[in-house]
């Protein structure tokens, strides 16, 4: 249960000052200013428009309150010290998919379902797992989630009039270029103060959170052009785009569940549980190293998984785990999960003393601050250097890309997967190998036994040779699926049928039961031609197997041994005359 204690809960007991609280304070409020435009730029790309005004749902409100809700919980009962949760960038692209198929309700029951998956990863103890997605899986469908991100903020950036935007990335960029005349001017001006607001500020005073500055600077463009042309009707803002903005939290009831609804979304829900557990463990690994701490990655799966059923319930977005949020924690000198939680309040007061404000927000400016997120996201440099990788990864890397962009990250994601367990068990399969022994093996001393090599007896190392009518092979590396066929063709191979066939395991530390079905077929094809197995140097774990498959009564306890000399004695007892007492087992 100590895998299952949050870093909070920990906190008073480690002892914890009030030099300590006054630094989280600080760090908090930090992160919050920092946090609040992250949140409604990842709302707006999260719900399509015409879904968002269908159902009278307000997606940068819901993003924020995601943000409140979702960070107080993950800080509360997290499994690390300075994660700071919220809504995730990663995650828009495939929000926008649900959403536009599925509305609300679609939105809601797949994140619940996220919300239950990642309990349960939790509880059974997978986080560790989690961190073993191949990196290129995770570079490209990031770097294709980027490229989705950037091509959505098109249109608000330079004003193309269009009413609804298609789902598939092909068919943006197709409406977009057909309605590319209907761009205006102003918009463009708005958008690009933001952006080089954002870009200099972080270039020049990297203390200034980069893209509170950005949308404050549009604004400010916004509402100076409109006092010196006397009105600003062609830039779009949230208030004139999704109507009056109150303050406060902005909470909607949970809708019916529905069967056929939760098994359609099964994948989607996945496919969120999977980005929502990766992306905040990284995060966490990411801290570890910045603060000399460790994080409790099961703890951190359950708690994102509350939060996220919580979210769920409440009707707001998907939350996680951030890398830019908790990096800026870290740097304005959080020490513990309560500036996460301060982070949470301050923004839940920011909403209940002026959330009005943030209808005069630019669209135009939110599609800076996600250009800006989709470029970090993309991490063009990464994504070059491992195009220098082994063909192989290159392939699992440009394949998971292109099916982000083209068909969605729940494809991208599942087969990316797939490739890459498949290009794992080819690199097993060649590691591993089943090798014949046919010369004379007394002066090697890799294999030497313990027994031999401690009594130095030099009868003992003469038994070394291999006698004439015993074949010995060695199988090197675990012993699964990928070269258990390699076993079946061994005996076909040899001239001659021997007496004795020994296979050595010594360099076998796991089995299978592919393993352990191909190894009890090839004991019956011994057995049919006459040939007594015998197997050497066999370890624990291959051995608890046997046991449990029942294969150790099969091939008989008296045909297994510790080490190769004494499968040897027993090999030259069968051919050259009656067998020797039993060996050791």
């Amino acid at each position: 249960m100590k895998r299952y204690i949050p870093k909070f809960a920990l906190l008073f007991r480690d002892g914890y000052s009030g030099r300590q609280l006054a630094g989280d304070m600080v760090a908090g409020l930090t992160v919050a200013v920092i946090a609040l435009p992250f949140a409604l730029a990842v709302g707006i790309g999260s719900i399509p428009q015409k879904v968002a005004i269908d159902e009278h749902l307000l997606p940068p409100a819901m993003a924020v309150t995601a943000a409140i809700v979702g960070g107080f919980l993950i800080s509360l009962l997290g499994g690390s010290r300075v994660n700071v949760g919220g809504p995730s960038a990663v995650s828009v692209t495939i929000l926008f998919a649900i959403a536009s198929e599925h509305g609300y309700v679609g939105l809601a029951t797949a994140t619940l379902m996220a919300g239950i998956i990642l309990v349960v990863m939790g509880v059974s103890r997978l986080g560790v797992m989690i961190k073993f997605i191949p990196f290129p899986v995770t570079t490209g469908f990031t770097a294709g989630s980027a490229v989705i991100i950037a091509t959505a903020q098109i249109r608000d950036f330079f004003g193309i009039t269009l009413d609804q935007m298609p789902t598939d990335w092909v068919g943006k960029i197709r409406e977009m270029a057909s309605h590319a005349g209907s761009a205006h001017w102003r918009p463009l001006l708005v958008g690009c103060v933001s952006l080089g607001a954002i870009l200099l500020v972080k270039r020049l005073t990297p203390r200034i959170p980069a893209y509170l500055a950005g949308i404050l600077a549009g604004a400010g463009a916004l509402a100076l052009m409109g006092w010196l042309m006397g009105g600003a009707e062609h830039v779009a803002t949230l208030g004139s785009r999704f109507g009056q903005i109150r303050a406060g939290l902005h909470l909607q009831d949970f809708p019916q569940l529905s069967f056929a609804l939760i098994k359609e979304l099964v994948p989607a829900a996945t496919t969120i549980a999977i980005l929502v557990a990766v992306e905040g463990l990284l995060t966490d690994v990411v801290a570890d190293g910045l603060t000399g701490t460790r994080h409790q990655s099961d703890q951190e799966l359950v708690a994102m998984g509350l939060a996220n059923i919580v979210c769920a319930l409440v009707g707001t977005l998907p939350v996680t785990g951030g890398l830019s949020r908790t990096v800026a924690n870290i740097k304005a000198g959080a020490k513990s999960p309560v500036a996460g939680m301060v982070h949470a309040l301050v923004m839940l007061i920011i909403v209940m003393a002026a959330g009005q404000l943030i209808a005069l927000v630019p669209l135009a400016s939110l599609s800076a601050v996600l250009f800006v997120v989709a470029w970090n996201m993309a991490d063009l440099g990464q994504f070059r250097r491992l195009l220098r990788s082994p063909r192989a990864d290159v392939a699992v890397l440009l394949t998971t890309f292109g099916l982000t962009v083209c068909f969605g990250l729940i494809t991208a994601v599942g087969i990316g997967m797939v490739l890459a367990a498949m290009l794992f068990m080819q690199r097993m399969g060649e590691i591993a190998s089943v090798r014949s022994i046919r010369n004379d093996i007394s002066g090697d001393p890799d294999d030497l036994s313990d027994r031999v090599a401690i009594t130095k007896d030099a009868r003992a190392q003469g038994t070394l040779s291999i006698p004439p009518g015993v074949e010995l092979f060695e199988i090197n590396g675990p012993f699964f699926f990928a070269i258990a066929n390699r076993l079946d063709d061994v005996l076909m191979q040899l001239e001659r049928t021997p007496k004795v066939f020994i296979l050595r395991m010594r360099r076998v530390p796991h089995i299978d039961a592919t393993g352990l079905h191909a190894l009890e077929e090839f004991h019956r094809k011994c057995q049919r031609q006459g040939t007594t197995l015998l197997l050497g140097g066999v370890h624990a774990q291959p051995m608890f197997e046997f046991v449990k498959a029942g294969l150790d009564e099969k091939i008989g306890l008296q045909n297994i041994f510790e080490d190769l000399p004494q499968a040897l004695d027993k090999a030259r007892g069968i051919v050259e005359g009656p067998a020797p007492a039993g060996g050791k087992t």
